[in-house]
């Protein structure tokens, strides 16, 4: 008997910020139901929410205002993964968090979007808010009918400082140098599989014909 992707599949999934990442795994556990999305901040908020013992101890560094430190974190993700087929977002992000995960559970994949930095950039720096409301709108995709201006309320739009260009340039070093190390330890395996492309609409069909074929008895 043929098991669905969805009955075994345990999944990784990278991409550096706004390569698409969330609305990429939104479509796979949409069309694999079974397969549990987990977020390492979901996860974190989690423990902290029920008061376990790492819960509390990440609570204390977060009401200081500092970083839960990585063998925290990896200690919460451990905690939280299901037993069954589930997609991994945000953790690993170090060759150690990816060897201490692969001591608690089976990695079968590692799902790599590999979208171009000038198209991830020109796709952030584009982006405006209106404070008031959230609502977003993008120059050159769905810009406002008055330039700079909401077109419900008529007040200013503004750029958050994580869409800025010298900020999201920053990201994108951060994301390029920590893991370029990830992707090289999960090749070995014969685990990563990359795809490419510069939009959502190109790189989905890759993912799921990928899904399609993989992990079947």
């Amino acid at each position: 008997m043929k098991l669905t992707v969805a009955q075994q599949l345990r999944a990784i999934i990278m991409g550096a910020p706004g390569s698409g990442k969330g609305t990429i795994s939104a479509r796979i556990t949409k069309n694999y139901e079974k397969m549990a999305h987990r977020s390492s901040g979901d996860m974190l908020r989690a423990q902290v929410e029920k008061g376990s013992g790492v819960g509390k101890e990440a609570k204390n560094f977060m009401d200081g205002g500092q970083l839960v430190p990585d063998h925290l974190v990896t200690k919460i993700v451990i905690n939280e993964i299901p037993d069954g087929p589930f997609l991994l977002d945000g953790f690993p992000r170090t060759v150690v968090q990816a060897e201490e995960l692969g001591n608690a559970v089976e990695i079968d994949a590692v799902i790599d979007l590999d979208v171009p930095f000038d198209v991830i950039e020109e796709r952030l720096t584009s982006r405006w808010v209106h404070p008031g409301s959230g609502r977003v709108y993008n120059t050159g995709f769905s810009d406002p009918k008055v330039p700079g201006k909401d077109d419900v309320t008529g007040e200013d739009l503004i750029q958050r400082d994580d869409d800025k260009p010298e900020t999201v340039q920053a990201r994108l070093k951060v994301y390029e140098d920590t893991c370029g190390p990830l992707r090289e330890f999960y090749a070995k395996q014969g685990k990563l599989h990359t795809f490419s492309g510069n939009a959502t609409a190109i790189i989905w069909p890759q993912v799921e014909e990928f899904l399609k074929k993989a992990y079947k008895d």
